[in-house]
């Protein structure tokens, strides 16, 4: 818990450090840490249940086109609510559809899903098809720390989330159908409930995620949106931190974002391998993320 409330106070603090010449550079890498965190917690939430979703880009996705295009007619705050509100609703369709599948099947029913929306966002007229849709600053620009700190929320939002399924009673339920469905369906656990919730509740964050971005990138495009690169960062981060925990994330969001941006910096052609091969590295090596690492030295 100490580790999570210091990455959370490091990062409300970041805009008041003495960055120098370093400060909007360090600003925009901190608001994608805090975004894909967030969304690498919300796909960690669904993956204690034992569900591979890769459909995560699509919650993305969702938040990020109904946040731009509501954004002009109704405010930032109702904007970016209403954007999540939809990206859940897409996980409450894709959930009753298929979370009697496991495994595998329900990755590749995820995937399809993503799909359909991509396809669907370039072919609909008001989304703006190929060509993509310009999204206004957040507040109407008046405030230049306002995307920063709301990054800031939907991180904190994440993290209480995943302290509260972490803590609770309902991470039994997780990890009774994450172990065996059927014989957490004996213990009277209703699996299809208690995985359709925590597909919900990651699809909120995932959208919230997508609406901050698209007021950061102030243009979206369905390529971008709802890009399987999404899906695939948000299951690796968790992978890379630590998985079922809320400070493993956090500790992968920074180490993999920060690094991806310092390589882009320092490498400007070909960056992507160098960052690829040190991830496949990383992940050979070190089979229970950096929490597993952390932990077995104190031991």
């Amino acid at each position: 818990m100490r580790g999570v409330f210091t990455f959370l106070l490091l990062f409300a603090l970041l805009p008041f450090l003495p960055l120098g010449v370093w400060r909007a550079f360090l600003m925009d890498v901190g608001l994608f840490v805090l975004l894909f965190t967030a969304l690498a917690l919300s796909w960690d939430l669904v993956a204690r249940t034992g569900q591979l979703s890769l459909a995560h880009g699509a919650f993305f996705g969702l938040g990020a086109y109904g946040t731009g295009l509501l954004l002009p007619h109704v405010g930032t705050l109702p904007a970016l609510a209403l954007g999540a509100l939809l990206a859940g609703l897409g996980a409450l369709l894709l959930g009753s559809v298929t979370l009697r599948l496991h495994g595998l099947y329900f990755a590749i029913a995820s995937l399809a899903f993503s799909e359909v929306l991509r396809t669907l966002a370039l072919k609909l007229p008001f989304t703006g098809g190929p060509i993509g849709l310009p999204v206004p600053p957040p507040f109407g620009g008046g405030l230049p720390l306002a995307g920063y700190y709301l990054a800031f929320a939907v991180l904190a939002l994440a993290v209480a989330l995943s302290l509260w399924a972490e803590k609770s009673p309902f991470r039994l339920a997780q990890a009774a159908c994450r172990q065996s469905e059927a014989v957490a369906r004996v213990l009277g656990v209703r699996v299809v409930r208690v995985k359709l919730l925590s597909l919900f509740l990651g699809s909120l964050v995932a959208g919230l995620s997508g609406g901050v971005y698209a007021m950061k990138a102030l243009f979206l495009s369905p390529y971008e949106a709802f890009s399987l690169a999404r899906a695939v960062e948000a299951l690796v981060i968790p992978i890379f931190g630590g998985l079922y925990t809320t400070l493993g994330p956090l500790l992968g969001g920074v180490v993999l974002v920060g690094l991806e941006q310092a390589l882009r910096l320092w490498i400007q052609e070909g960056y992507l391998v160098v960052y690829g091969a040190l991830l496949v590295l990383a992940i050979l090596f070190l089979p229970k993320g950096l929490l597993g690492l952390l932990g077995g030295r104190r031991g």
